[in-house]
Parts: C-alpha cells; structure tokens; sequence
C-alpha cells in the first residue's frame, strides 16, 4: 500500500479483481459475524471497514472500498482510507471558511486601496487565513500520520479476507 505521492491526506488504491463483485460483497458481509476486531457495514457495492467504538480515537481511519461489476468474472476494487466522515466534513468546512475569510479581506483590501484607505490590517489578516490553512493542512498530514499502522491493519484485514477467498492483489 504505498503512496507515492506524500500530499495525499485520503490515500486511495485500486485492483481488478478476478471474482464477481457480489462473491467478494459476500465474503465482507459474512466476516461480521466470524470476527470482532473490525465493524464491517455494506451498502449496495460499498463496503466501509471501522474499528470499533472502543478503539478509535480523533484520528481514527476507516476504509471505503468499492466493489463494481467489471465483467461476469471480474471486478475492479476502489479503496480509499480516510477518517471519520465527521471529521473529514469538519476539516473540509474549516477550510471553506477559512478560504471564505480569505477572499473576504481580499476584498475589503482591495476596496480600501481603491480609496486611497489604510489597508495593512486586511493584508495582515489575509496572510493570518494562509497561517491558518497551512496549520490545517498539517494538522490533518499529522492526523495521517499518527493512524498509518491503523491504515496497515485495515488493508491487511481486506488481504485476509480476499486471501480467505482465493483473491490475491
């Protein structure tokens, strides 16, 4: 699973697969009762891999895998490793305000050196929203970070359950 590109802050893989996407939705679906070490959920072609309630953190990460019909033997695998939805919306909805804020003073600057006003303070506050985004940006690369060894165990048990089935990737 290695990421080639390090500004990834949602790594994301895919594989063709030579199994029919419902034989592998199967084989997620039936591992909620024979294990307990992860919370497997379907929805239609979707399968979201968690740890459960008493084993996650701030930063835990969960993976999102999509399952498609590719032929009547195959199928082609999407993965992508994120955090917690309501994390992610949280850090997407800063970023939006702090963009928001950005243009904003911009604007305001730009309004206050068309009149010939003082406009260092809007300036200052511009380049505050651009300490803020890159903040953001770091905390969420440290977030990453910090829950590689949960992204490692989620994607070995994927392998394991493939491999159960006869799948390798």
């Amino acid at each position: 699973m290695p990421t080639t590109n390090d500004i990834v802050l949602r790594p994301r893989f895919k594989a063709e697969l030579n199994e029919n996407n419902e034989t592998l939705l199967k084989a997620f679906d039936a591992t909620k009762k024979t294990q307990s070490e992860f919370v497997v959920s379907r929805i239609d072609d979707h399968v979201f891999i968690k740890f459960p309630k008493e084993k996650q953190h701030f930063w835990s990460p969960q993976l999102h895998l999509e399952i498609n019909k590719s032929s009547t033997n195959t199928s082609m695998l999407h993965g992508l490793f994120g955090p917690n939805p309501t994390v992610w919306t949280m850090f997407m909805f800063f970023h939006f305000i702090v963009a928001g804020l950005f243009i904003a003073f911009g604007i305001w600057a730009y309004t206050n050196w068309s009149l010939k006003n003082e406009y260092a303070i809007q300036l200052s506050l511009m380049f505050l929203m651009i300490i803020i985004w890159v903040v953001l940006y770091f905390a969420g690369s440290i977030g990453k970070a910090s829950s590689k060894n949960e992204m490692h165990h989620l994607h070995d048990f994927m392998n394991r359950v493939l491999n159960e089935n006869g799948i390798t990737l």
